[in-house]
């Protein structure tokens, strides 16, 4: 699929499923001008090296159906007009905000549901770090991930110079970390496991945030409020709480720009924490992935194990 020209509705086939997509000229960044078809056609170009990191796992959607600017929402039941080969999964939801005993997520592995989800406006995906089996099974973590939120005045160089050093801090126990942007104000680090147990990764991520801000109480914070965050980086660990989900590598994100969380190199974490520029638009990303490929795809053949 190549840009696409505004119109009403236009009907595509993507690998065989029809699709109706609507309103492709709709702006949905207007600082930039960035349309929904461009969306749409960023998922669809973004797709063999987005798919691996979404496979098998349940997917929370944030739409912008009236652009970054207007209303928008979390949607984690798949919804009522979904289409009967999207695949879905039914999952127990203990404490759900909503009095839900299951919810019917969208499980995205191929290019027509990413489409699908384009066309209803959903510019960002977040997913949990365990996945679920072909039969829907729910299987352990694979996944550890620090996201290294910075508290104003601190910005994205302390959350840089954070990671360097949470990096140094996981190599000496064995562990290898790999960096993105978060696409928003911050990074993510992860790190691939083999299948564990959500307890054990969420205990060992707060306890290695609590020893970093012991280490460097003056540029860290392992606690959420606001009041102890000014001029430091937080480590938020509660990211690989069970319930939790991460925006997930090569999404779009909902900024002025359309910015995506995009995989880094380490030597970019480096000159960003001396103060450059780390961030990239889609079409940035997109070049950059024909350049030099998926930095995240060792994650998906790791299998470390925590100490």
């Amino acid at each position: 699929m190549g840009a696409m020209a505004g119109s009403q509705k236009v009907a595509v086939e993507v690998e065989g499923r029809r699709l109706q997509l609507s309103n492709l000229d709709k702006v949905l960044y207007p600082a930039t001008g960035f349309t929904k078809g461009e969306v749409i056609d960023y998922y669809s170009r973004i797709a063999p090296v987005l798919l691996p990191h979404l496979a098998g796992r349940a997917a929370t959607r944030v739409r912008f159906p009236d652009g970054v600017d207007g209303n928008s929402f979390f949607e984690k039941n798949a919804p009522k007009a979904t289409p009967d080969w999207v695949r879905t999964v039914t999952l127990p939801t203990p404490g759900s905000s909503r009095g839900r005993e299951t919810i019917d997520f969208v499980v995205v592995e191929d290019v027509p549901t990413l489409i699908w989800l384009a066309n209803l406006a959903a510019l960002e995906l977040h997913v949990h770090q365990w996945t679920v089996g072909p039969r829907g099974g729910v299987h352990g973590v694979d996944r550890l991930v620090f996201d290294l939120d910075p508290g104003a005045p601190a910005a994205l160089a302390e959350c840089a110079q954070v990671a360097l050093m949470l990096r140094e801090v996981l190599a000496d126990l064995g562990l290898e970390a790999l960096a993105k942007t978060s696409g928003s104000k911050g990074m993510q680090l992860y790190v691939g496991l083999a299948e564990t147990d959500p307890g054990r990764t969420h205990g060992f991520a707060k306890d290695l945030a609590v020893a970093m801000e012991e280490a460097h109480p003056k540029l860290v914070v392992h606690r959420m409020e606001k009041a102890l965050r000014g001029g430091k980086v937080l480590i938020d660990w509660s990211q690989n709480a069970a319930a939790k989900t991460t925006v997930a590598p090569y999404s779009l994100r909902a900024r002025v720009r359309p910015t995506v969380s995009t995989p880094v190199t380490w030597d970019e974490v480096a000159a960003a924490a001396d103060g450059r520029e780390l961030a990239f638009t889609a079409p940035q990303v997109l070049e950059r992935v024909d350049e030099i490929g998926d930095l995240f795809a060792p994650l998906l053949t790791a299998n470390a194990r925590l100490p």
